[in-house]
């Protein structure tokens, strides 16, 4: 298919959303979007994407919606708020979230667009604002594979690699899974700095040893640098990752599974959270030692 022909709708211009939407103009799709602050639209305005009123004017001129808000309420007053999105999403047209949400919120949104005849598939995204510039997000999605199968064109423009991991709500399990574990790598990088400072040895030291040993990880390389230079510009804020850590531990309360580190974890973030006056990036963990 031409990619002019597919009209794509976009709800959600913050870091992430804003170069995905530059992505898919790029690739020659026609492109509406919606934010709830209208100038961060500016740039993807000015590339050729239209800006609408309402996200139920994005819904009605759009063949594939794509959502990528900040929580559960936003995409919640997205989709059924005042001039909301789902009961103007088209019949046969794909709905895709790329939120980070509860896997439950992911099943109620797919049986609601079952009901207009629309799909739905929940893809939450890693890879960070730099993964989303470069068009080489991780999608983890829930759904359909036949639907999957449709949409990949368009994801792919947009991710390097797409995986389908079972029905709606599976890509929101994967999702707060793997932010548990980045979340907690770094409040223990954090931890294990704090220690090693503390005992007057450069924490440059450690991470030197770190990325010779088992120890070493993606994620050591990105944020290792953030804990040692006390900078941090937000890629994946802080409060994100605090409200994906209370997901999954709302998502362990329901299944019955205990979560300590991670209800250990939250509360360290919690603390920075309530502390910082401005949005960092979440490797300021690092700030609960430094008080």
């Amino acid at each position: 298919m031409n990619p002019a022909a597919k009209h794509i709708g976009l709800i959600g211009l913050g870091l992430m959303g804003r170069p995905m939407g530059m992505n898919l103009i790029k690739a020659g799709y026609s492109l509406t979007v919606w934010n709830r602050t209208a100038s961060r639209a500016d740039e993807l305005v000015a590339a050729g994407a239209k800006l609408a009123r309402s996200p139920e004017e994005v819904a009605a001129a759009s063949d594939f919606l794509l959502t990528i808000v900040s929580d559960p309420p936003a995409l919640e007053e997205v989709l059924w708020g005042n001039c909301g999105a789902m009961p103007a999403l088209k019949r046969g047209s794909i709905y895709v979230d790329s939120s980070t949400i509860s896997p439950a919120l992911a099943r109620k949104i797919a049986a609601a667009g079952a009901e207009r005849g629309v799909r739905f598939l929940d893809a939450p995204v890693t890879g960070g604002d730099w993964g989303a510039k470069k068009g080489e997000l991780v999608f983890m999605i829930g759904g359909d594979a036949e639907t999957l199968k449709e949409a990949e064109p368009i994801l792919s423009v947009m991710g390097k690699k797409l995986f389908h991991l079972g029905p709606n709500g599976a890509g929101q399990t994967i999702k707060l899974a793997m932010n548990m574990i980045l979340a907690l790598q770094v409040d223990a990088l954090a931890e294990a700095l704090a220690l090693t400072t503390r005992s007057g040895i450069a924490g440059e030291k450690l991470v030197e040893v770190m990325q010779s040993s088992m120890a070493r990880s993606g994620v050591l390389d990105v944020k290792a640098p953030n804990l040692l230079k006390g900078e941090y510009v937000p890629s994946f804020p802080l409060r994100l990752m605090h409200k994906d850590l209370g997901l999954a531990l709302d998502l362990g309360n329901q299944l019955g599974v205990a979560l300590p580190a991670t209800a250990a974890a939250r509360e360290i973030y919690n603390a920075v959270k309530g502390a910082a006056k401005e949005d960092l990036d979440y490797s300021a963990v690092m700030k609960f030692w430094k008080r």
